[in-house]
């Protein structure tokens, strides 16, 4: 019988420990493999192969054939492919035969010692020989697993270093890899099954005892551990099965757990790919053996380990993680019941494991409990556990972490998908949702919009969640439940009416008579709906009988539940609106999402949201515009084109200027992709024409409005309807809708050059007159005229030939019109002496006069365009037949040669940009002697806006004579100049807000054609920003962001005043001016950072409150994301702090620091600068600033970093504790000095006092005055002694600086005042000279000279 095999360490170590005394099984004489030449190595591969195939199985514990299967095993990459093959294969096949043999051994071994029990005269031999054969195949079993494990372990070893070798010949060769003849994948695969299969089998009768050797199954784990380390393996599906069913069975059939946990661990902190895998083998485990020990000893392990171990290893904790969600998933029920161990980990300081438990929640709450079985109290426990969960998940929602709050919003939206939240929670679910909304992190608004639209297609009310509609099934269940049950009490109806299961969760009879009852629902609300004439609700009173009381009162809870849910969603609109002007693109692609979603089901409001998406199209962000197209696609684009019109149609009528022209820029578009079809233009020319019943006329507007917008794109759209074009658009329809005949001149503009000929070929006269009297006439009202006239004189600059001819007809009429005499007084002013004209005629006047003068200035820039368009056009052609021309072209290239030579070329253009010139000069001709119309009317319009008195008394007049003088500056720039000091004046100083905002934006127009001229006047145009109104601060902020944006002004200088307007009163500017910052933000590299110094210091200086000043300097700073930038502004503030005595200033520095995201560098050049700002340190909100910015700097520092900030922070906190002392005591200081200036002066002034008074005795009192000299002197030195004792005693001062008060401790508690008395009269008694000397000596004193004045 062989020694004993016992597994070494490693596979040298069977050389290594040689026993001689046999105690186990070792290698004696290894075979000399190196040595061998091939075929006598194959020879021998063969003999070793033949003896394990014709021997008994257990002849591998034979001396000789052990020495030469272990040489082979060691020079095993040595060997050819198919020696390879021979050898693994006989290995194996031995171990597959030899596990049947120990089940049918291990069964006669019973049989034997029954038989031995029964007869006791038996020779034990039969015993002794099953013995030793079973300690013959124990033998064999580890012999054949250490040889074919470490066959594996040889191969992986030498194949990962063939694949690394080949990718890098691949690498710089590009040569294909050697194909090896002996595919070893398949033998892997097969090897690990039968090691698995080889666990599975009963080792305990193989093994004497109910647990196999512990070095066999130290031996086989540390290798299957080891293999699950390498990912390529793990991507074999049978070879990771394989290891997941070693592992399994070891940890949990042979009690190997302890040792198999601290490995899974280590794994799972270590690489994040065995995550995955690790938990199938868990589970697998637990279903195979039906225990879930391994499982429980993992969850206790990891609810054991310290939580702040997380904060530092990252990596383990987003793996742990992993494995607990893959855990859930898989064994719900068993986490479930051992959730506890991990829930204190909600209190670490790692997001990554709070993330993790929250979706471990979340499966928990979706799989663990829908099981019905099990008794009373077991699934009271069960619900308990569940609104226990469902609690920690919505107040996680609130979690300090925005990566945590956003992942347990996902979490609520995965229960929602899955339909496990009940109808008792839905509202508090979104309740929360809403709020998180207006977050702070863009990821959790994600997750919140995704929540909502979760939870909008899931809901469990019905599809549509119209309030009004809830509101009338309600109140008509309502009277039901009262007609059912008229003896309830009024408490049931006020209350909740939902059960603790459906609170709870739990999918019992009430969750399903409420989803059968919403079903029907619908129908029910669709017939309670608003009529579309009064707005009032029809209800049925017959509603369907839903079931007896208790059904009912679940209905009514539904209902109720339903409208809450709405009335949630509706209320979250003006967030939403919100949303979709924010800088994430994210944020905006959800609302659409979301709202979308709420059309659908009916939400209130939704319908007037959707429509405020309409400017996002103008984005640049091309995510946000193809989410808006493809909205408005959803949305209004049907296949029924009819309906597709209709929509259209209603939504010009409906749009405001800004998303008209939204509108037409996505109608461009779609119309050039072809989303726009024949047949719904077609639909669209119905409404127009009124061949659709029931058209209005303001339809027909729209729908010609439409037409015109696609016919920006497509000019051929208004090709077939011209005739209808001019007879509804300015016929009898036109009066109806007034705005019609403006729509019709838009459209004439858009035509097409041939249809435009067409038109002025069959209607030119009629179309000339119409548009002639539409100016002229008075057939529309005063607010419809202008718009109408707009466009009705650019019509006639469009499609006249000469449009200047008619124009100056125009022209001519209104100025006739306008000075004929009126016949209302009240409408008359006097102009010039003796004329008297009408007010509204004279404005409609200047307003055709200053819209010719644009349109002539347009015309001539787009007749020079078509001149320089046929000149290239020319040009081209004349290069092409260049080419053609091959016997001509050196004549050509010589005449072109002389001509470039001559300059004749650039003549021409230059020729071309003087007429251009001249044309503009002669509109207002304001330099010149010779003036033509406009030119007599624009000193007239200058003169009449000097008129201050007259512009007062009638406003509209002034909006008109400042529009027109506007217009005539535009063009003219002589007359510009001459006029500026005009327009700022009325732009500061007029009483009407309307031209305070005309002539705002019209210096925007002047800014950009004379830039030169605006430039000095720049402070003046950012006073704007200042202005009172509302509106006109409005335009100052669109006309400079537009200005600055396209680099028409300068920045620097004023951008403090567009800054003060981050904080503006009104919201709309307040988010214009953000958008200007954010789009400043953008250019180049980002002016904003070179600005932050100067706009701090002008926004410190001036009267701001401070949480307005800290709220401009946190946008502005924030906009600021590159490093370097960051670490430039840390030393620039702090070099501020030198030039700055304002303690205010101090503080708005530091806080401006304190908002800086700090790195590593930044904080070092902070702990650099201390010198500049250690004199500050001594303020408690400077110091403060600086502590904010510490803590935020340890957060993320790494340990070298974080003691060095721990240091600095002890240095501030230091020199804080001694400046402030140094303060102190210079404050003392200042304090002690003025009370001793205060003394001096009181005693000079009193000397002063008395010289001057004995100046002024006269001769006759001299004698009896020198003996009041001499007691005076006395009481005086008295009084020098008794103030030089007395230095301990209060006195009371007054000083600038300080107000302390001390009383002087006499006997008489008199005061001691600072006399500065002036004798003015020589001849003053000397009752009031005793007097004034007695204030200024003491009391004794005092008293002597008073007495003596009344004895006199």
């Amino acid at each position: 019988m062989a020694p004993p095999f016992i597994f070494p360490q490693t596979l040298t170590s069977l050389e290594e420990d040689n026993d001689s005394d046999y105690t186990r099984l070792t290698v004696q004489n290894p075979s000399p493999i190196s040595s061998l030449r091939p075929s006598e190595l194959e020879e021998f591969v063969k003999g070793v192969s033949f003896d394990l195939s014709d021997k008994e199985l257990f002849c591998v514990e034979e001396q000789e054939v052990f020495d030469r299967v272990y040489s082979l095993v060691k020079n095993f990459t040595s060997l050819s492919p198919g020696s390879k093959f021979n050898l693994v294969e006989s290995l194996r096949s031995n171990l597959s035969v030899l596990l049947p043999n120990v089940d049918s051994l291990s069964r006669s071994r019973r049989s034997v010692s029954r038989d031995d029990g029964h007869d006791e005269n038996n020779e034990p031999g039969g015993e002794h020989s099953v013995a030793d054969r079973l300690a013959s195949h124990r033998n064999a079993f580890k012999i054949y697993s250490f040889f074919l494990v470490h066959i594996l372990l040889i191969n992986e070893s030498s194949s990962s270093s063939v694949n690394n070798a080949a990718a890098k010949v691949l690498a710089s060769s590009k040569k294909k890899r050697p194909v090896d003849s002996w595919n070893w994948e398949p033998q892997r695969g097969r090897i690990l099954n039968l090691i698995a299969n080889s666990l599975e089998i009963n080792l305990s009768l193989l093994f004497g005892s109910s647990d196999p050797d512990e070095n066999y199954l130290s031996f086989i784990m540390k290798n299957a551990f080891l293999m699950f380390e390498n990912a390529l393996l793990l991507k074999d599906s049978d070879i990771k099965d394989a290891l997941c069913r070693i592992i399994g069975t070891c940890a949990t059939k042979y009690h190997y757990l302890a040792q198999s946990c601290a490995s899974i661990l280590h794994m799972i902190h270590k690489y994040d790919f065995v995550v995955t895998h690790l938990a199938d083998a868990v589970a697998g485990a637990e279903k195979k053996y039906a225990d879930g020990s391994m499982a429980t000893s993992l969850i206790r392990e990891i609810g054991r380990m310290n939580p702040k171990d997380y904060v530092k290893d990252t990596v383990g904790a987003e793996n742990i993680g992993r494995f607990l969600v893959e855990l859930a998933e898989r064994l719900p029920k068993l986490l479930s019941t051992n959730i506890g161990l991990l829930v204190p980990h909600f209190g670490g300081e790692s997001y990554k494991i709070r993330n993790a438990l929250a979706g471990v929640l979340g499966k928990l709450i979706a799989k663990a409990f829908n099981d019905d079985e099990g008794e009373v109290s077991s699934k009271s426990i069960r619900l308990r556990t569940k609104q226990a969960m469902l609690e920690i998940l919505l107040e996680r929602c609130r979690d300090v972490s925005a990566y945590t709050r956003s992942r347990v919003l996902q979490v609520w939206a995965e229960l929602c998908e899955e339909h496990s939240v009940s109808i008792g929670l839905w509202n508090e679910v979104a309740t929360v949702a809403s709020g998180r909304l207006e977050d702070k992190s863009a990821i959790v608004r994600k997750s919140a919009l995704n929540l909502l639209i979760m939870m909008l297609q899931h809901n469990p009310f019905g599809p549509q969640l119209r309030a009004t509609s809830f509101e009338a099934t309600l109140e008509q269940y309502k009277k039901k439940l009262t007609e059912l049950a008229p003896k309830c009490t009024p408490q049931n109806s006020d209350e909740p009416l939902l059960d603790n299961e459906v609170l709870c969760g739990e999918s019992g009879v009430e969750d399903e008579e409420v989803e059968g009852v919403s079903k029907d629902q619908d129908s029910l609300s669709d017939s309670c709906l608003p009529n579309a004439g009064d707005g009032q609700v029809q209800v049925d009173n017959s509603v369907p009988d839903v079931g007896n009381v208790e059904q009912t009162r679940t209905l009514v809870a539904s209902l109720e539940a339903g409208l809450r849910f709405s009335k949630c969603i509706s209320e979250s609109m003006p967030t939403l609106v919100q949303l979709m002007a924010s800088s994430s693109s994210g944020d905006v692609e959800n609302t659409i999402l979301l709202l979308m979603r709420c059309r659908q089901f009916q939400i209130d409001g939704s319908e007037t949201c959707l429509r405020k998406m309409l400017p996002l199209v103008f984005s640049q962000d091309k995510s946000i515009y193809e989410a808006v197209e493809n909205a408005f696609i959803t949305i209004y684009i049907r296949k029924n084109p009819v309906e597709t019109a209709k929509n259209l149609l209603n939504l010009a009528v409906d749009s405001n200027i800004g998303d008209l022209a939204a509108l037409e820029f996505i109608l461009g578009a779609l119309v050039s992709k072809g989303e726009i079809t024949a047949s719904m233009l077609s639909a669209l020319w119905d409404f127009f024409c009124f061949n659709v019943s029931g058209t209005t006329a303001e339809q027909s507007r729209g729908a010609l409005s439409v037409l015109c917008m696609a016919a920006k794109s497509s000019p051929t759209v208004l090709s077939s309807h011209l005739q209808e074009i001019v007879d509804i658009g300015f016929g009898r329809w036109a009066k109806v809708e007034p705005l019609l005949a403006r729509t019709a001149c838009l459209a004439l503009q858009r035509l097409c050059e041939e249809d435009k000929k067409k038109l002025l070929s069959t209607n030119g006269t009629r179309v000339f007159g119409i548009l002639e009297s539409l100016v002229s006439g008075f057939s529309l009202s005063e607010n419809i005229w202008y718009a109408a006239v707009d466009k009705a004189i650019a019509a006639l600059y469009a499609i006249h030939p000469t449009p200047e001819t008619i124009a100056a007809d125009l022209v001519k009429k209104s100025l006739k019109s306008a000075f004929e005499s009126g016949e209302g007084s009240e409408m008359q002013t006097d102009i010039a002496s003796g004329t008297t004209v009408q007010v509204t005629k004279l404005s409609r006047y200047l307003f055709i006069v200053s819209h010719v003068a644009m349109n002539q200035l347009v015309y001539i820039e787009s007749s020079i365009r078509k001149i320089q368009k046929a000149k290239s056009k020319k040009e081209k052609m004349d290069a092409e037949k260049k080419n053609l021309d091959a016997n001509t072209e050196s004549d050509v290239q010589k005449d072109d040669g002389i001509n470039s030579e001559l300059g004749l070329a650039a003549s021409e253009d230059a020729m071309l940009d003087t007429l251009a010139e001249r044309a503009e000069k002669e509109i207002v001709s304001s330099g010149s002697a010779e003036k033509n119309l406009i030119g007599h009317c624009a000193p007239f319009v200058s003169k009449l806006c000097r008129n201050f008195s007259i512009m007062q008394k009638y406003p509209e007049l002034q909006a008109s004579g400042m529009l027109a003088l506007c217009r005539l500056m535009i063009i003219d720039a002589d007359f510009c100049e001459s006029n500026l000091q005009l327009l700022f004046t009325v732009v500061e100083n007029a009483v009407s807000d309307t031209v305070r905002s005309n002539c705002t934006i019209a210096l925007g127009d002047l800014a950009v054609r004379f830039p030169n001229l605006l430039e000095p006047w720049t402070e003046n145009m950012y006073a704007r920003l200042r202005d009172q109104s509302v509106s006109v601060r409005k335009n100052a902020v669109l006309v400079l962001s537009h200005l600055i944006l396209n680099d028409m002004m300068k920045v620097k200088g004023y951008i403090n005043e567009m800054c003060m307007r981050l904080e503006d009163e009104d919201e709309r500017i307040s988010n214009l001016a953000k958008l200007f910052f954010h789009e400043l933000s953008k250019k180049g590299s980002n002016p904003i950072y070179n600005l932050l110094p100067d706009i701090l210091g002008k926004l410190s200086c001036q009267n701001l409150k401070g949480e307005s000043f800290c709220n401009i300097m946190q946008f502005l700073i924030a906009t600021i994301k590159k490093d370097k930038q960051m670490e430039a502004l840390v030393e620039k503030l702090c070099n501020r702090f030198t030039g700055v005595s304002d303690i205010r200033q101090w503080e708005y520095i530091s806080y401006c620091l304190s908002q800086l995201a700090f790195t590593e560098k930044s904080m070092r050049r902070l702990m650099e600068s201390i010198k500049a700002y250690e004199h500050v340190l001594s303020e408690d909100t400077v110091m403060d600033n600086f502590r904010n910015i510490i803590n935020k700097g340890k957060k993320f520092a790494k340990p070298e970093v974080k003691s060095s900030i721990e240091e600095f922070e002890e240095r501030i906190n230091k020199l804080h504790n001694e400046k402030k002392e140094q303060v102190l005591t210079e404050k003392n200081a200042q304090a002690h000095q003025e009370k001793v200036d205060n003394f001096e002066s009181l005693i000079a002034t009193k000397k002063d006092g008395d010289e001057s008074g004995e100046s002024e005795i006269t001769e006759d009192e001299e004698e009896e005055e020198e003996e009041e000299e001499e007691e005076f002197d006395n009481s005086v030195e008295n009084s020098e002694i008794l103030c030089t004792k007395s230095k301990g005693k209060k006195s009371r001062t007054r000083s600038d600086g300080l107000s302390e008060v001390t009383e002087l401790e006499s006997g008489d508690d008199e005061e001691v005042e600072s006399s500065s008395v002036h004798l003015r009269d020589a001849s003053k008694s000397r009752t009031k000279r005793s007097s004034t000397r007695s204030r200024n000596v003491c009391p004794d004193s005092s008293v002597r000279r008073t007495t003596r004045s009344n004895r006199r």
